[in-house]
């Protein structure tokens, strides 16, 4: 007999993410469904405003995601007024999002997704020494390895457990059978996780140089940047530099380590497919390497599609077909409409009370989240599509990256697509990104150094803005971002942002056809339906934001407030 669990809110993630998922006997899930419980709004805030403001606005979508959404939407302007942006913008921005990327992706492994895999308790087990073994096992310069420093971890997590203060640790799974570190592995992660929130400052650090601040920067304007001061002394790029080399140290003696150990022990689960969703990947290429402008020249990460895990196919990518279904989400209206056009009228129908629980109306509208499609086709995004599309189009750097670390695990490329693979995706990234930032801060050095000064585009406000539309394709750390902006008479007209989470937490289309999050947790099965800790480690491997709202709705499905946006 099939039963039915619901995991509500997933925590470790920003913002409010509700899983319902249908067990058979054997507590495999046979369906799931994914829903957004909080309504965003930003593009009704943004209606009737300055074009030129819409980055500081538009930025304000999330908390997390910081800077993603604030140079997306700028590049829309851009994309709209016809304007190109110097040399040296574009590398300032380049050093600014990757930055984040340095930030967010370990972020995201230790902080909101490594407890899905490390057994925190299990780690007061282990013998310091054999860990320390175990450290080198999977590089030859461990990072913080010793048996005295992980002595030490073992003492300040034991001094918390011993008293009942285990703060974030406290009603975790402890001791699930699904984990399957051994207590020494979990002590280096343990160790390695401790270490990551230190380095977390370095990285905010670098995007402040040039940024003016963390988590939101400040010195991108449409047209260009404004930290002119920051890239013309050489002390500022210089510390840029050194903080890089520490965090490059970082994730390479400790979070790639990490990825592999985790594929070693983990590989079963990786071979088996578990996690693999759609197979669809959809990357719009991000980070410019040249002037050309945004979608016209070459991108680090290129652009495209694959389809159903064929790695020998990239289909061309066309913001033009990028649509939104709204027959299964709270908004009014059931036809995919392209950005553009998109709307965003809310008509929130509540949940369906079953006794005293409030289930989702699975048959109706349930999710705050839009259905997005590609060319008809329901895609994945994320670092792991970057690196699909990247390998399927041949990229050499991307392909050393990947078949480098599938080597070292000694796994078929077949194994990327899990959740395993999902998660040693970020981690691949991250290297490739330190390693582009490095030559992107040697490039302005040498620019600034040559007396090229160069970093805004000047326009005319009155004559590009009377009537315009653009868009801005980037990838956040987390996925494909797209912002779409419509502008007459100086002011917005109507504006649309499609962003990663949407891509992958999307409800049902109009053809009944499952979100990535919900097909990647079909043919899961728990260990102990009390404890969704499989559901946890598929659904943070995708790492869920969702954001900002404007309505809400209590578990039983009341109805607590509304507000309207004037």
């Amino acid at each position: 007999m099939s039963k039915r669990i619901v995991v509500d809110p997933i925590t470790r993630i920003e913002g409010h993410l509700r899983i319902e998922a249908r067990l058979d006997d054997t507590n495999t899930i046979q369906d799931a469904y994914a829903s957004g419980t909080m309504f965003r709004g930003i593009e009704t805030i943004l209606q009737g405003r300055d074009p030129r403001d819409a980055g500081l606005l538009a930025m304000r979508i999330c908390g997390v995601c910081t800077g993603v959404h604030y140079w997306t939407s700028i590049r829309a302007v851009e994309d709209a007024f016809g304007v190109r942006v110097p040399n040296n913008a574009r590398l300032v921005r380049n050093l600014i999002a990757g930055s984040l990327y340095l930030h967010d992706h370990p972020v995201h492994f230790y902080h909101l997704h490594a407890l899905d895999w490390v057994d925190v308790l299990s780690a007061l087990k282990a013998d310091p020494k054999k860990a320390v073994d175990v450290a080198y096992q999977f590089t030859d310069t461990p990072w913080n390895a010793s048996v005295e420093h992980y002595r030490k971890v073992q003492q300040r997590l034991g001094g918390f457990a011993a008293q009942g203060r285990l703060g974030i640790f406290a009603g975790g799974y402890w001791g699930n059978p699904s984990y399957r570190f051994s207590p020494e592995e979990n002590l280096v992660a343990l160790s390695h996780y401790l270490d990551a929130l230190a380095m977390q400052r370095g990285a905010a650090k670098m995007m402040a140089i040039f940024g003016g601040k963390n988590p939101h920067p400040q010195s991108i304007v449409v047209g260009g940047v404004t930290c002119v001061q920051d890239i013309e002394n050489p002390s500022r790029i210089s510390l840029f530099q050194t903080l890089l080399e520490e965090q490059h140290r970082f994730i390479r003696q400790a979070y790639l380590p990490d990825i592999l150990m985790a594929a070693h022990v983990y590989r079963e689960e990786g071979l088996a497919g578990i996690g693999s969703g759609l197979k669809s990947y959809l990357a719009y290429g991000f980070f410019d390497m040249d002037n050309e402008g945004p979608g016209r020249g070459k991108t680090l990460y290129p652009s495209g599609m694959v389809l159903g895990g064929d790695l020998s196919k990239v289909y061309d990518f066309d913001p033009a077909k990028v649509t939104e279904d709204l027959l299964h989400s709270w908004y009014q209206g059931s036809d995919g409409l392209h950005p553009y056009v998109g709307l965003t009228h809310p008509a929130f129908s509540g949940l369906r009370k079953e006794g005293e629980i409030a289930y989702l109306d699975t048959e109706g509208k349930y999710s705050w989240i839009k259905a997005p499609t590609y060319d008809g086709h329901r895609v994945e995004t994320g670092p792991l599509a970057r690196l699909i599309v990247g390998y399927a189009r041949g990229d050499a750097r991307i392909r050393e990256a990947v078949d480098g670390m599938l080597q070292r695990g000694g796994l078929p490329t077949t194994v990327l697509f899990s959740t395993l693979g999902r998660t040693a995706a970020r981690a691949i990234e991250t290297d490739l990104i330190a390693e582009a930032l490095a030559g992107w801060a040697q490039e302005l050095a040498k620019n600034t150094a040559a007396g090229d000064l160069l970093t805004w585009t000047p326009f005319d406000f009155a004559k590009v803005s009377r009537e315009a539309q653009g868009c801005g394709l980037s990838e956040a750390p987390r996925g494909a971002l797209g912002h779409w902006v419509k502008i007459r008479e100086g002011k917005i007209e109507n504006y649309q942002a499609v962003v990663p989470t949407t891509w992958n937490a999307s409800p049902r289309d109009r053809q009944g056809r499952r979100g990535a999050y919900e097909e990647a947790l079909l043919g899961t099965r728990l260990a102990n339906a009390d404890q969704p800790l499989e559901i946890l480690r598929t659904i943070h491997s995708f790492d869920p934001c969702l954001a900002c709202s404007v309505h809400l709705v209590d578990f039983r499905g009341r109805d607590l407030g509304t507000w309207r946006v004037l």
